[in-house]
């Protein structure tokens, strides 16, 4: 792929390069831009299912006629601010712990590879999460405490995934806090931000997103089963071992479908929310890529996922609306 190096022309394309073009660049001391290393280290790749739960709040929102411009647009920057800096704590935290060697599997991170020191890493996790405060401090006002209590609680979740005396993502939990905070947070306080109450069709809606995204880091730890084992990460795919990985990831995207269904089936969604089946065909070229992939290969399988849930999402806000 190309690269642009410092100096390039004004108006040139800035593309980040392919993980191991960048590996190769990091081993010959080669430069990335600046600008093209905080773009790894933020993982743009995941930002699409960090948006998808945000935008079934929107379109729960619309449909009930409580939809607010400011504080829909204010709960997905803060839902991309979130995503962004739990990936650079994970990466400083992972460093750490030892957890990135040179047998990693998953995309290049940015301090394990030199391209940025841990110090630079930490003030960048630090810089997005109080940008991520301030637009709080806004939804604060216009929706009180509660949304203080999952801003804060989500902070310390994203830093506690992987950091802290207890880096709960080592001991398996890591599923449990996802399904909550990128999921039911994400959708319900989306929802609440603008309409001030959360009715049970919202959380409904919330859970099929939260299993959604609970199956992105599934495939994450399919493919760190090894490594991670090496380093002493028991995630719950170290523990249940690669087919009980494969049949939770499995069970996640189905169950995400048959939710919908079944609201629908008992009147809480209308017809057209059964949309979200036009996404099944996503789900299943990936779910064949995972059924017999390994290592390096599953890295597809994850974007694959991340593009599941924001297909998944938009249909079914759309057909929520509808």
């Amino acid at each position: 792929m190309t690269k642009t190096r410092p100096g390039h022309k004004p108006g040139a394309a800035l593309v980040l390069p392919d993980d191991d073009t960048i590996r190769r660049m990091s081993t010959q001391k080669a430069q990335l831009s600046r600008f093209q290393i905080w773009l790894l280290a933020a993982r743009p790749k995941t930002l699409p299912a960090a948006a998808a739960p945000v935008i079934v709040g929107w379109g729960l929102a619309l449909a009930g006629g409580a939809f607010r411009f400011g504080p829909a647009l204010a709960a997905l920057a803060i839902g991309l601010l979130l995503q962004i800096g739990a990936n650079l704590a994970n990466d400083v935290a992972d460093f750490h712990r030892g957890a990135d060697t040179a047998e990693r599997l998953g995309p290049t991170r940015v301090t394990s590879a030199g391209l940025l020191t841990p110090g630079q890493v930490s003030a960048g996790m630090w810089s997005v999460f109080a940008l991520a405060g301030l637009l709080g401090l806004y939804l604060f006002r216009e929706a009180g405490w509660p949304v203080l209590v999952i801003g804060l609680t989500a902070v310390l979740a994203a830093i506690a995934y992987t950091g802290g005396p207890f880096p709960y993502g080592y001991y398996g939990l890591g599923e449990i806090f996802v399904f909550i905070y990128f999921g039911l947070a994400a959708t319900a306080g989306t929802y609440f931000v603008q309409a001030l109450s959360v009715s049970p069709a919202v959380w409904w809606a919330a859970a099929p997103m939260g299993l959604l995204t609970v199956a992105i880091l599934v495939v994450n730890n399919l493919r760190d089963i090894a490594t991670d084992a090496s380093v002493g990460k028991r995630t719950l795919a170290v523990r249940l071992g690669p087919a009980g990985t494969r049949v939770e990831y499995f069970i996640c995207v189905l169950a995400a479908y048959l939710i919908v269904t079944l609201a629908v089936v008992l009147g809480i969604f209308p017809l057209t929310a059964l949309l979200v089946w036009a996404s099944i065909f996503v789900a299943w070229r990936v779910w064949r890529v995972i059924q017999t992939a390994e290592g390096r290969p599953l890295n597809a399988a994850l974007a694959g996922t991340g593009q599941v849930e924001l297909f998944f999402g938009i249909l079914l806000a759309v057909g929520l609306v509808v």
